[in-house]
């Protein structure tokens, strides 16, 4: 019998079968979302492409484009509680996946 799939192996999944771009660990600063598992549960972080981040800058006079990374996080977020995940705001602009014992209780 396999182990179960570990809570990075879920999430990997879960953004890759909604058509999110993965980053892996060789390629980390790489346009996309990347996935690391942490000690405290799983974290995501997402790196806008070059061109990407010149296009913004064009359009938004030098801005930092704050909107689009809230938009990614929140469908980020959306996709992975839609399944049951936890979902917290980590360091910076990244989020954490907890594991379902470590995350709040639910009320419902």
């Amino acid at each position: 019998m396999l182990p179960p799939p570990s809570l990075a192996e879920r999430v990997r999944h879960a953004l890759t079968e909604a058509g999110f771009h993965l980053s892996t660990g060789t390629d980390a600063g790489m346009p996309g979302l990347e996935v690391i598992e942490t000690p405290e549960g799983v974290l995501i972080r997402w790196t806008a492409s070059d061109e990407f981040q010149n296009l913004t800058h064009a359009q938004l006079g030098g801005g930092p484009n704050d909107g689009v990374r809230a938009m990614v996080q929140a469908a980020v977020s959306g996709l992975l509680e839609q399944q049951g995940h936890v979902i917290t705001a980590a360091e910076g602009d990244d989020l954490l996946v907890l594991p379902t014992a470590v995350g709040p209780s639910r009320q419902r």
